[in-house]
Order: structure tokens, then sequence, then C-alpha cells
């Protein structure tokens, strides 16, 4: 009985190590993530031409604005980098580092809108609507 006992409080810290290592781990992913990802948009000027690009897009500018009247109380996250950690979590790093490399390319707006319908497909309509909050609020910086 005490061997039971032992075995399943090991059992017990080992899971939570493990989430806590999960958990954490996705945390500095996502934050490093983030600064990098800004640190290149704004040092190489494609923040601006990815603004230019949005204005010039009927369809994409709608999409964003969708976010402009919306209660952020209810959204489930609502900071760039929660948003970040959600991305990972549901979509995966590879596939944002692909993204990412494909939009340092050049996207054509018909790979954009394969990308949002395909990234809607993976997350929940409060999700979507939390980053179009997020993505109305850095378009306006």
């Amino acid at each position: 009985m005490k061997l039971l006992k032992i075995l399943l409080l090991i059992v017990l810290i080992i899971g939570a190590a493990g989430y806590g290592i999960y958990y954490v781990g996705t945390n500095i992913a996502s934050d490093k993530v983030m600064n990098v990802v800004t640190a290149e948009l704004e040092n190489s000027g494609q923040l601006n031409e990815i603004k230019q690009m949005v204005a010039n897009d009927p369809e994409l500018m709608r999409f964003i604005e969708e976010g402009a009247n919306v209660e952020s109380s209810n959204l489930p996250f609502t900071t760039k980098e929660q948003a970040t950690r959600v991305l990972i979590k549901k979509i995966g790093f590879s596939e944002i580092q692909a993204i990412q490399s494909n939009a340092q390319k050049g996207m054509s707006n018909e790979e954009i809108q394969e990308l949002l319908k395909d990234i809607e497909g993976k997350l929940t309509e409060e999700e979507i609507l939390a980053l179009k909050v997020i993505a109305y609020k850095e378009f306006l910086k």
C-alpha cells in the first residue's frame, strides 16, 4: 500500500512538472516569436508595406475592421503575446514559421485568402474575433 502511494505521488509530480514545462515553454516560445517577428518587421520596413497592402485590399480591410467595435472583456485574449501563445498551440510553431517565410517572399491575394480560411478552420469564432481586434489596434498604430 505504501508503494502504491509513493508511485502515485511520483506520477503526480512528473505530471505537474510536465505541464509546467509545457506551459513555460510555450510562453517562452511565444515571447521569442513575438519579439523576433516584430523586430524584423520594424527593421526591414515590411510593417509599413503590410499596412499599405491591407489598406489597398478592401476585403482584408473589411476583415480587420470587424474588430473595431468589439467589447474586449469577452475575448479569450487581448494582447499580441497572448494571441501568439494561442496561435502556437493551435497552428504550430513550424507552420507559423512557414507563413512568415511566405509573407516575406510576398503573397498574392488568393494566397492570403487561402491562409485566412486555413487559420479560421483551426480557431474558434471568439479567437478569430480577438485576432481581428488586435489587428485593428495594430493597424491604427
